[in-house]
This record gives structure tokens, C-alpha cells and sequence, in this order.
């Protein structure tokens, strides 16, 4: 595991239940609303990513992303499935059995990443990571915990936008079952076709809905 996945596993900062010194708590304030520009900031991703289960296994792909709401999870060769998200529902395709599962995307934790006017101060607290180079917020919906928990990791990087870096994150659903994502060689605001997020369905006619 890398030192930005090792820091999502530090203590989370308490606020509220304790005496927090204004100063950590005007910090936090200021990292929630680098990461709020940096979501806005974004129109366009593409990057490489490695996603590890619970169980420690792996996946290698690319990631495509279009804000608001679209998504592409196009996975190593051999892997016959497929993630994507047309701005409305994200959609889960296996080819290997011919089965399709969709839900909306406010009801994923990949909501807060796609959604980039989801107001961070109501949801968003920053988690202590122990290294000033890294900036992690952790993203849930105390009445909806049925939509999971988003905890994005960032690095500070002059140039990039908001001066930060998505680095991965680290995902949690409703059953607790947890995916991390690392990314690598991310290009931000790049051009994106408009067919990128198509997929083909391979269900036979009469059982699509």
C-alpha cells in the first residue's frame, strides 16, 4: 500500500464534540474549500488507475470523466466488465455472465466526486493525514448513510487546478464493502468524445428494460 492509501488511515480529526483550536479549525475550512474549487475547476479527466478490494486484489485501467455525472471505468484487457456513467445513472456491465445493474448516481459514493456543486461544508470534513503534501476529505451523508462514504485524497501541486491533485480515493458502500482507487498520469480539462461514455448492452432484447 502507498503512503497516500496509508494516510486515509489516521485518526479523523473531531470537531464539534471537542475543543478544536480556531486555528485547525480555520484550516480545515480552507482545505474543504480548496478541494469545492478544485471539483469546480474540473470539467475533464483522463488517468490511469489501480483499483484494490478488500480482499487486496487488483484491477489496472483507465478512467475517463466528464463533470457533471459521467464516468468511465474501462478495465484491463481480459477483464470483462465494464463501469460507466452517462450523467444520470452509473451502470455496472459483465460481459462474462451478460448482466447489467444500475442506480442513480447520488445514491453512490462517487456522487460527491461527480457532482461538483455538492456543498462540501455540509458534508466534507478533513481527515489528518500527518503530511502537509497531502490533503484528504472524507464525504457522507449523515441521513442517507445507505449512499456510502467517498474519502478523496489529494496532493498539493502548483499548476494543478486549485493547486491540488487527485490522487485516488477510497470507497465505501452500504454493505462496507470497500474499493481503492490510485490514479497516475492524470491530465486534467482535456477534450473528451461525446460517445466515450456509450456502451453496449449484452443482454438479449427481451430482457432490457
Amino acid at each position: 500500500m502507498n503512503k497516500y492509501a496509508l494516510a486515509l488511515l489516521a485518526a479523523p480529526l473531531a470537531l464539534g464534540t471537542v475543543a478544536v483550536p480556531s486555528a485547525i479549525a480555520q484550516s480545515a475550512a480552507s482545505d474543504l474549500s480548496a478541494v469545492q474549487a478544485h471539483l469546480r475547476a474540473v470539467d475533464s479527466m483522463t488517468a490511469g488507475f489501480v483499483q484494490t478490494d478488500r480482499n487486496n486484489q487488483s484491477l489496472t485501467g483507465t478512467l475517463t470523466l466528464k463533470r457533471p455525472g459521467k464516468i468511465r471505468f474501462q478495465y484491463q484487457k481480459g477483464v470483462p466488465m465494464l463501469i460507466v456513467s452517462d450523467g444520470k445513472a452509473l451502470t455496472m456491465i459483465d460481459y462474462e455472465v451478460k448482466q447489467v445493474q444500475r442506480w442513480p448516481i447520488s445514491n453512490s459514493p462517487l456522487g460527491a466526486l461527480l457532482n461538483p456543486n455538492m456543498d462540501l461544508s455540509k458534508y466534507g470534513r478533513v481527515i489528518q493525514t500527518g503530511d502537509p503534501r497531502v490533503l484528504s476529505v472524507e464525504v457522507r451523508d449523515p441521513k442517507r448513510p445507505e449512499y456510502g462514504i467517498i474519502t478523496m485524497v489529494f496532493v498539493r501541486e502548483a499548476g494543478a487546478p486549485a493547486g491540488l491533485k487527485l490522487s485516488g480515493w477510497v470507497a465505501t458502500d452500504a454493505q462496507n464493502k470497500r474499493t481503492a482507487i490510485k490514479l497516475r498520469d492524470q491530465r486534467f480539462n482535456v477534450p473528451v468524445a461525446a460517445n466515450a461514455f456509450a456502451w453496449t448492452d449484452p443482454r438479449p432484447a427481451n430482457k432490457r428494460r
